[in-house]
């Protein structure tokens, strides 16, 4: 299980450095002007809201491919479930928001891989509940965030459960909602990646962890399915393979207490192709 050592308030001060070879395989249509990017800032220690500031391992590690490839990304906090539309419309070039890479999400986005996490069940500390796997959750109410891979596997694992002992699936636009829900006995647990129920038990009095993580899978910066954006992912799993190699990746992930997730590689997810 991937958890927060600590509370981080602030970004590293790892940001990278400009590579020319790697800003070559930008497209020319994202050399010039500022890229939107999508992100969710209510699931820390990947990506919050620091006052008016958006800082996570996310937002250092895009910013670091930014500086890599000598582009511009303009960070936009937006409710989770929008994102892929959002991309898919062309309201966003990019998509930087905590994305397990799924085969239903690859018919939609191109993904470059950079993360690996599972999913994590909290709960409140003076609850009984015991978590071993999905058939734990038959008879009780599991808060999750809308749109994520928590809300899909929770449904799956509702089909399985009998009449008589249900599961009762509760979605939140955010995350936070979610963990208001869990706090507040609305649910019985919440249901989120497993560093960041780490983070949560960490950081909010009042929880605990259950169980172990669950599903193991790679997270990937979405693109369109584009020509163009065909190549933005080329230079962005370019720049991540340069950031593992000069320590900045291991650095930024070291900052937020989550090198556990850390991948030795970069993969990329080309119209449902893996290389």
């Amino acid at each position: 299980m991937m958890l927060a050592s600590s509370v981080v308030a602030g970004a590293s001060s790892t940001v990278g450095k400009y590579n020319a070879a790697d800003a070559k395989l930008v497209p020319t249509s994202y050399k010039t002007g500022t890229l939107q990017v999508a992100t969710d800032a209510t699931y820390a220690p990947d990506e919050s809201m620091n006052g008016t500031t958006m800082v996570g391992f996310d937002i250092d590690l895009i910013n670091a491919i930014a500086k890599t490839l000598g582009i511009t990304v303009k960070e936009n906090n937006v409710v989770f479930g929008t994102i892929l539309a959002g991309i898919k419309g062309g309201r966003y070039a990019i998509g930087n928001s905590s994305f397990t890479d799924e085969k239903s999400r690859e018919r939609t986005v191109n993904f470059v891989d950079y993360f690996k996490a599972g999913e994590g069940v909290y709960a409140k500390a003076n609850s009984k509940v015991i978590f071993k796997g999905f058939k734990s959750f038959c008879g009780l109410t599991v808060a999750v965030e809308t749109g994520t891979s928590e809300q899909k596997d929770a449904k799956a694992a509702a089909k399985k459960c009998s009449t008589s002992k249900k599961l009762n699936l509760i979605a939140f636009p955010t995350q936070t909602e979610a963990n208001l829900a869990v706090s507040s006995g609305q649910a019985d647990v919440g249901f989120v990646d497993s560093q960041v129920a780490g983070h949560i038990v960490a950081t909010v009095k009042g929880f605990k962890l259950v169980g172990s993580a669950v599903n193991v899978a790679p997270y990937g910066i979405a693109t369109p399915k584009t020509t163009a954006s065909e190549g933005l992912a080329v230079a962005i799993q370019a720049a991540i393979k340069t950031l593992i190699a000069n320590g900045t990746y291991h650095a930024i992930l070291a900052h937020y207490g989550v090198t556990s997730g850390a991948l030795p590689s970069s993969k990329i997810v080309l119209n449902g192709a893996l290389s």
